[in-house]
């Protein structure tokens, strides 16, 4: 594998483990170039997903997307990065599970949402003014009586 650092081809794996749910493996490489130490994630990838957007363009599922807006939602939460590393595996394997090679971006943005509700609701909330594109003060204001009345169910 490339060094990251300087771009020299051939680094070597000081360390491998997987991780705590087993679904990917994360190895500690070395540059013996630069000497400069990274880490890797190797993981089962059992089809290319494409995801159909709101405007009817595609792009490749993009996991790191899904990171990064639980990492948001989850900002100053006590959630770590093992656990979200958990949610994203546990959401592309619902989507893989589906047999599609295209799934809309609204499934993914359901299948957080789903995950989040039962988690944290303050994430969850977050998550959902992006998600639902809350303009102003009263959209917040609707969405908690919904979750409110969707609570007292």
């Amino acid at each position: 594998m490339r060094c990251p650092f300087c771009g020299h081809d051939d680094t070597q794996v000081k360390d491998s483990r997987p991780t705590d749910d087993n679904a990917s493996i994360r190895r500690r490489r070395a540059c013996p170039a630069c000497a400069s130490r990274f880490t890797t994630s190797e993981r089962v990838q059992i089809r290319d997903l494409v995801v159909i957007k709101k405007d009817g363009s595609r792009s490749t599922f993009d996991r790191d997307k899904v990171v990064k807006s639980l990492q948001i939602a989850l900002r100053k939460r006590p959630v770590d990065e093992e656990q979200i590393e958990r949610i994203v595996n546990g959401i592309h394997r619902r989507l893989e599970s589906l047999g599609e090679n295209e799934v809309p971006s609204k499934l993914i943005g359901e299948l957080v949402m789903d995950v989040l509700i039962g988690m944290d609701q303050v994430a969850y909330l977050r998550y959902a003014s992006v998600y639902r594109n809350f303009r102003e003060a009263k959209d917040f204001g609707d969405f908690l009586g919904k979750m409110g009345r969707q609570g007292d169910d």
